[in-house]
């Protein structure tokens, strides 16, 4: 009896340290889980900002984009005056929510594509946020260009092949090399170095349509002449009542 239940004593022991120990080894394997999936995000992140480094215009610039656009956050951009210790920031929100990676990396290069379409291929902070979110260079020679913002046309439901074909761009391209799809479109287009005077958000690029009164030789028909003396024609003749066929034999 006593050799019994000593047996039993040690199997409840050894139950027992198997069960303290198996919570110690969830819990690692989870934080082990966490930690790979950290990990493998932060080089993502780090993977895409050194890609739009020289897009960005610097790897602080390239990092807020690829943060902001990854989590839908306000995204501050930092510009330093050629040759001066200058610097101005602009900070926008993404139009639209979060995005996955993959979505970023599209994104962006739709971006750089669209710019380098435009002649620019060194954006300045509000350049890259007209080419985001929309907006319209104002160049030196007085024309403009319309930006109507990659981020904007998919908050508003296009897909991302659809908003590069609307750019001139097959998106298979512009993936591979975005400078190069950009460019190859702005010779086509005879852009190429040109220089922007400003960048102008927030205002509709539709024209008022014009009044019949701004179109001199066209005829006001406000005057349009009064057919109150126009001749009535006379009242319809009032058809005689059909007779009653009370008296028809047989009725």
């Amino acid at each position: 009896m006593k050799i019994r239940h000593l047996t039993l004593t040690l199997v409840c022991a050894a139950v027992l340290a198997g069960l303290a120990v198996a919570p110690a080894m969830a819990q690692s394997t989870t934080t082990s889980g966490t930690s790979t999936t950290s990990t493998s995000t932060n080089q993502e992140s780090t993977r895409l900002s050194t890609e739009f480094t020289s897009f960005a215009g610097s790897d602080t610039n390239s990092q807020a984009l690829v943060t902001g656009l990854r989590n839908g956050t306000a995204i501050t951009l930092t510009d330093t005056t050629a040759g001066t210790t200058t610097t101005t920031t602009t900070t926008f929100t993404p139009a639209t929510g979060k995005l996955g990676y993959g979505n970023v990396k599209i994104a962006l290069s739709l971006a750089e594509a669209s710019l380098a379409q435009a002649g620019m291929t060194d954006p300045t902070a509000a350049e890259l946020e007209a080419a985001l979110n929309g907006g319209t260079l104002v160049l030196a020679d007085g024309t403009s260009v319309d930006l109507k913002g990659v981020l904007a046309l998919r908050a508003a439901g296009e897909g991302w092949g659809q908003i590069a074909n609307s750019m001139g761009f097959k998106l298979g391209d512009v993936m591979r090399s975005p400078k190069a799809a950009g460019s190859a479109s702005a010779s086509a287009h005879a852009h190429a170095n040109v220089s922007v005077d400003k960048v102008v958000f927030g205002q509709s690029h539709m024209t008022d349509h014009p009044s019949a009164t701004d179109h001199p030789g066209r005829p006001d028909f406000a005057g349009k002449p009064d057919f109150a003396g126009k001749p009535t024609l006379p009242d319809r003749p009032q058809l005689p009542d059909h007779p009653s066929r009370a008296g028809r034999p047989g009725g």
